[in-house]
């Protein structure tokens, strides 16, 4: 346990931001999985899903919840299947 006062309140805010990190984390995925599952599907609307889902990523990467090249990397292999040729 934290013995100084600084080091109890360093670990309530790792806390903090471990569950801000989780949620953000939990909103991401779902959106990836939509996409995914609406491009194997073939459905129009892939692509408006694909629009939410690289702007939540941008929006954690810039937060600090996912490494930068992560956020890209993610979004090439998204935007790759949502626009492949049929």
């Amino acid at each position: 346990m934290a013995q100084h006062r600084s080091a109890e309140k360093r670990y309530r805010q790792s806390l903090k931001r471990r569950e801000r990190n989780k949620a953000w984390k939990t909103r991401v995925r779902k959106a990836v999985r939509r996409v995914q599952a609406s491009a194997v599907a073939g459905k129009e609307d892939a692509v408006q899903q694909f629009r939410e889902a690289e702007r939540l990523l941008r929006q954690a990467g810039s937060k600090g919840v996912f490494h930068a090249k992560t956020v890209s990397r993610t979004i090439s292999r998204l935007h790759r299947i949502v626009h492949r040729p049929s």
